[in-house]
């Protein structure tokens, strides 16, 4: 009881006005971020469908596929969606001495864990609603890819 009222009025004074700033400050690296996930997988489902128009081989696009369903696990084409969030590096620094904000590193791993969850949680949906197998007309296959990835990024 005695320590409720001086909380209440210490977060009130010094804490909650800056909150929205703050969320505004934090979310602009942590949605660029997620952005260029988006763009990752748009960009690797759109050269899986280039390279089947140029083949035709559903064979080659299984193991296109396949290789799809590794993506949230390479780090060479995750790092850059990974370096869109280490600005936060910089921007909780500043956190840290005004609100006493510690482990910037765990807040900046996690956003990243965030970030290859929601790629796997997308290549794991793409696989799921398109199946090379079903496909039995080869013209159709790429206008299947297109809008199981529209249906993905919806």
């Amino acid at each position: 009881a005695t320590v409720s009222e001086p909380a209440q009025k210490c977060c009130t004074e010094h804490i909650q006005p800056f909150l929205a700033s703050i969320l505004e400050e934090l979310m602009g690296p942590v949605s660029s971020g997620f952005t260029e996930v988006r763009s990752l997988f748009d960009k690797e489902v759109n050269e899986i469908i280039q390279d089947f128009q140029k083949t035709n081989d559903i064979t080659k696009l299984k193991e296109n596929v396949d290789q799809l369903m590794n993506l949230p696990f390479n780090s060479v084409k995750m790092e850059p969606c990974y370096l869109k969030v280490n600005h936060l590096q910089e921007l909780l620094q500043d956190l840290k001495s005004r609100f006493k904000i510690y482990h910037i590193d765990f807040v900046i791993q996690r956003t990243q864990n965030f970030m290859q969850e929601l790629m796997e949680n997308a290549v794991y949906t793409f696989e799921q609603l398109f199946s090379p197998s079903h496909q039995a007309d080869s013209a159709k296959v790429a206008t299947s890819i297109e809008k199981v990835k529209l249906r993905v990024l919806k």
